[in-house]
């Protein structure tokens, strides 16, 4: 048997090197779910319309002044939910306003 067979490998190593394989074929290969404002489809990673409008208001209302948690309390008077459908809280809306700032890089898909 080989050194590096399937069978002598950690099940985490197996998980990583599956998800390398599908990154260097340009799939999706993230831990999770994707970041709000994407979803994935067929192994791709595209904008999700509805979440991107959401991203839009958050935006919005940053630049017009308000605080992270009045941005909350807003989203979730108006009905909005997260993405797995849960509240919006002060920081769910600091990662969305990283993300679009560039503090926190949006997934491409690839293993760097």
């Amino acid at each position: 048997m080989a050194a590096n067979s399937p069978k002598d490998l950690s099940a985490w190593e197996r998980l990583e090197r599956g998800r390398q394989a599908k990154a260097e074929s340009g799939g999706y290969a993230g831990f999770g779910s994707p970041a709000f404002g994407q979803r994935s489809i067929n192994g791709e990673l595209v904008d999700d319309p509805a979440e991107c409008q959401i991203i839009e208001l958050v935006r919005r209302h940053h630049k017009s002044g308000k605080s992270l948690q009045k941005i909350a309390d807003w989203l979730n008077a108006q009905g909005y939910t997260t993405k797995r459908g849960k509240p919006w809280r002060r920081i769910s809306v600091k990662r969305i306003l990283d993300r679009l700032y560039g503090k926190t890089p949006r997934t491409s898909g690839k293993i760097i």
